[in-house]
């Protein structure tokens, strides 16, 4: 590809398309055509490179309307927003789910990670590969993790054009309002300064996307007839406890309408706002800092800390983010949260900026979560329509609004600092540190970034008070804890548990089979332990003791007939693959992890011996110098199970 402007023209609906999300252009600059005042002076160059936030958004609006980015359209986007081609290019092949090459308007992902492999994903992409053959106008694509591991195997099917249809329950009103209407339009005014200012990013999924439970004969129809493709389950049969009166975090899901706002409060809904409104921002924080609050996606940082140093930065504006990314292998707590509860993200959302002194958020969403994309988008709109958001929430004169960004198909992206690097249009690749976030974060202001389920955890810890949120769980890992459990296990899907039951305990309310072989911790970034280590507290630091990690809550299950070399292997192609490649220990390491594994499979006796050796080296290499948790946990697993499991002996 040419990487500069170049004589490729969009075509018609590739111009609408970006004009839908931009706007129309002003001059020929911007694409228009020539005018005799264009000769005379250029316009709007640095308003179009302040708007470069909105390049992820004008490639998703192409991908989802036309199914790939054609040269033509890529230099249209690029002339609107005065993006350099080769970076629009670099940013366009950084993510899995654009393309920049033809392809047909239907690709069907299949799954095949750890859940998915385990519960036969190889045999179900060869028969469905050798059923849909080049004539079928679908494409079929080998997934990583696709967050449907309670289902697994699982397929995601994404058709481009318009309308759309998201395989979800119907929802009246809420089905054309949130999948077909724009959050916001032109000029729709948002509060705050900086940034977000006066734009709210269009949220529109003009692509068919069906998620299920696979089989060959389920994923070719919901491949060819999307429309006619059963709907998905809802979002409590993710979670077995569902009904169970002593949930803290789960308890709505199941109980109340997840598209009403009213039923929302009728379930206590924006009593924990009101809270925070009447404690003020300090005491808001003070609160947090008192429950003993850490991260729930792996690094276990004291979430009142963080939002006390981002409160405290004089630079201004300050911004709230919502990682919304979950893309570890085995991770989908935060999907059934947002299916189920998306409400309850909305509410938390608003008292983190409320304590930290932001007026503008963004919520980064998975890509492949469609179901959570429109529960959210009409959550946010319904939220804003009755005053819960806007220049004035409840009444209280402070202003806080929401724009939803999609990622693309990018695990790196679940580092805050790659993922406000995708959201300001850049690559996402990790930053250097420091400057830490709290500083120099989204467009170099001060930022603070949680993840959803430990914003959910803010609401709990407001209505019954620090102290006794304190006292659920041990005294160094309070409150409740989400756990994804999948594998080989008669009931898999979220649980709630207070920290410090056992794996055991755990693994009994999921119904574990029989001939347990191994237990994934964290999922592909964490660590096997063996089956009679089940005693072991579900704890960051019990965890810690027995020489593995919590991470974020991966629970993997898998029984004799589960080959862990096949795994093992699933999990360095998973780590080559999402390598941003910006460092040579992880872009490197990540390839020789994987070459070194293969070899293991094909060898015994000395031979192998010397390449376990390299992979020890290896993966202190890459524990040791590289930039981010990607790299620094890529050899985790693989040791744990040569370490504890004695994989190769």
């Amino acid at each position: 590809m040419d990487l500069r402007f170049g004589d490729s023209k969009p075509t018609d609906e590739e111009r609408a398309t970006v004009d839908a999300l931009l706007g129309p252009p002003e001059s020929s600059w911007e694409g228009a055509d020539r005018s005799d005042a264009d000769l005379r002076w250029a316009r709007g160059g640095r308003e179009a490179r302040d708007r470069r936030d909105q390049l992820l958004p004008a490639l998703h609006a192409l991908n989802d309307r036309v199914g790939w980015i054609s040269e033509g359209a890529l230099d249209y986007v690029c002339r609107r927003l005065t993006v350099p081609p080769a970076e629009a290019y670099g940013v366009a092949t950084f993510y899995a789910m654009f393309s920049v090459r033809p392809r047909p308007a239907t690709v069907l992902h299949v799954c095949t990670d750890l859940a998915c492999t385990a519960a036969g994903a190889s045999e179900l992409v060869a028969t469905v590969e050798a059923r849909l053959g080049p004539e079928s106008g679908v494409k079929v694509e080998r997934s990583p993790c696709l967050g449907l591991c309670e289902r697994a195997p699982a397929t995601l099917t994404i058709r481009a054009g318009t309308p759309a249809r998201l395989g979800v329950p119907p929802l009246g009103e809420f089905e054309d309002e949130a999948v077909q209407a724009e959050s916001g339009g032109p000029g729709a005014a948002a509060p705050g300064d900086g940034k977000g200012k006066g734009r709210r990013g269009r949220n529109t999924l003009h692509a068919t996307a069906v998620c299920a439970p696979a089989t060959p004969a389920r994923a070719i129809a919901a491949a060819t007839a999307p429309e006619s493709a059963p709907t998905e389950p809802a979002p409590e049969t993710a979670v077995p406890q569902t009904g169970t009166p002593t949930l803290t975090l789960l308890h709505r899901i199941g109980t109340a309408d997840p598209t009403s706002l009213d039923d929302y409060r009728a379930h206590g809904g924006y009593t924990a706002l009101r809270r925070a409104f009447a404690l003020g921002p300090a005491a808001v924080i003070r609160e947090v800092t008192d429950a003993g609050l850490v991260g729930r996606g792996g690094a276990a940082f004291p979430t009142g800390r963080k939002w006390q140093a981002t409160a405290a930065q004089p630079d201004h504006p300050h911004y709230l983010v919502c990682n919304a990314d979950e893309s570890e292998p085995g991770t989908f707590k935060d999907r059934v949260l947002m299916e189920g509860d998306p409400y309850a993200l909305v509410e938390a959302m608003t008292i983190a900026a409320y304590a930290t002194g932001a007026h503008q958020g963004y919520l980064y969403l998975r890509g492949e979560y469609p179901r959570a994309l429109a529960r959210l988008t009409h959550a946010i709109e319904q939220a804003r329509t009755r005053g819960l958001l806007g220049d004035d929430v409840l009444g209280q004169g402070y202003a806080f609004d929401i724009e939803i960004r999609r990622g693309a198909g990018a695990y790196i992206c679940g580092e805050e600092t790659a993922l406000f690097n995708s959201i300001e249009g850049h690559r996402g690749e990790p930053r250097s540190k420091p400057p830490f976030p709290v500083e120099k974060g989204l467009f170099g202001k001060p930022t603070v970034e949680n993840n959803v389920e430990t914003l959910v955890n803010v609401l709990p810890i407001l209505t019954m008070g620090a102290e006794a949120y304190a006292a659920i769980g041990t005294p160094t890992s309070t409150g409740p804890k989400l756990f994804c459990v999948s594998g080989s296990v008669a009931r898999p899907g979220v649980y709630e548990l207070p920290f410090g039951a056992t794996l055991g305990e755990l693994l009994t309310l999921a119904g574990v089979r029989d001939n347990l072989r191994a237990v994934l911790l964290g999922g592909a970034a964490g660590g096997f332990v063996r089956p009679d280590e089940l005693d072991i507290p579900l704890t960051f630091e019990g965890t810690r003791e027995a020489g593995t990690t919590l991470g974020s809550g991966v629970v993997m299950a898998f029984d004799g007939t589960v080959p862990l070399p096949r795994l093992l292997l699933r999990i360095a192609e998973f780590f080559r693959d999402e390598s941003c490649g910006q460092c040579v220990p992880c872009r490197v390491g990540t390839v020789r992890q994987e070459e070194a594994l293969h070899r293991i499979a094909d060898r015994t006796g000395a031979a192998a011996a010397d390449d376990i050796a390299l992979l020890r080296e290896v993966g202190r290499a890459m524990r040791d110098a590289s930039i981010c948790g990607l790299g620094q946990t890529a050899w985790n697993a693989v040791e744990s199970a040569i370490d504890r499991l004695g994989a190769y002996e």
